[in-house]
This record gives C-alpha cells, structure tokens and sequence, in this order.
C-alpha cells in the first residue's frame, strides 16, 4: 500500500507537520507551490488570503510530477485561511479527480479550523475519509503537536 502526503504550507507549520507524518509512516511527499505565492507578512498575508478563499480562487501550482493511480492513501494537509482550506489545495483537488481512495485529512492554524474538514469531505466525497486530526500553533508547540500526531498515527495505522 502506498501512501503520499499532499500538502501546502506557506509559514512552514503544515510543512513541519507533513514532514513528521513522512518521517512516521514512510510515505512520498508532494508540497503543493503557488507559482505565485501570497505576501507572508501581515496585514497583506490575512487580505490576499481570505480573498482567495472567499472567492474559491484556484491559483495555478508549480508543475508537479505524480501519479495518484500509485497511491492507496493520501495524507491531506492545510493550514486554515478564513475557517477553510487553502486555494493552493482547491486547485489540486480541482485538477485530479480524486476517487475511491483511502483519505487522511490535517490541518493547522492558530485561531479556529472552522468549516475545514466539513469542505474538504465535500469535495473529496468519492472517497474513504478514515480520519482527521488538527494541530493548533503548530512551531510553538512543537513537542505537543508531535506527541498528538504519534498517538494519532498508531490509532490510524491500521486503518490504511
């Protein structure tokens, strides 16, 4: 069975969380990149992106070089812009029709999760949800987060 983590990050604590789950469960990786990315400085940061998400923008990606057909289980992940998932990850689900696969969904953020998980079910609907895990300010309680994610995983594992 193989498995691959898809994820976006732009302040690296999706990123540290993919990495770890990577590293737990030795699956492929795929960082999804904007092939323009957002400012990462705040207040900009916040209006860019809460526009995209409130107006379902679907940037385009750098190109990437998967094929889903190889994968029993994706490993999804986000962080959490206005209560939602991130436009880089909409444009991904956009551009593959995602079917009958085994899904684990994460996200990150510092505030709420909102409608996160509730939206991503949504459009990943032909699939297996097997389960979903958030992770709140992720670099800042690192150790916390991993602890949270190993017990996760070793509740999980046997599911995919």
């Amino acid at each position: 069975m193989k498995k691959i983590v898809i994820f976006y990050s732009l302040n690296n604590n999706t990123k540290f969380i993919a990495e770890k789950i990577k590293e737990e469960i030795n699956a492929d990786i795929l960082e999804l990149k904007p092939e323009k990315e957002i400012p990462r400085t705040e207040p900009m940061r916040h209006f860019w992106g809460g526009k995209q998400v409130l107006m379902k923008e679907t940037p385009p990606l750098k190109k990437y070089d998967i094929n889903l057909d190889d994968y029993d289980t994706l490993i999804i992940g986000t962080p959490v812009w206005a209560f939602n998932f991130t436009p880089p990850v909409r444009t991904f689900l956009k551009e593959n029709k995602i079917k009958n696969k085994k899904i684990i969904l994460f996200c990150t953020f510092e505030a709420a999760k909102g409608k996160t998980f509730k939206n991503l079910r949504k459009e990943l609907k032909d699939n297996d949800i097997v389960a979903e895990i958030e992770f709140r300010s992720v670099l800042k309680k690192q150790e916390e987060n991993i602890k949270k994610l190993q017990d996760f995983i070793e509740k999980v594992i046997e599911k995919i």
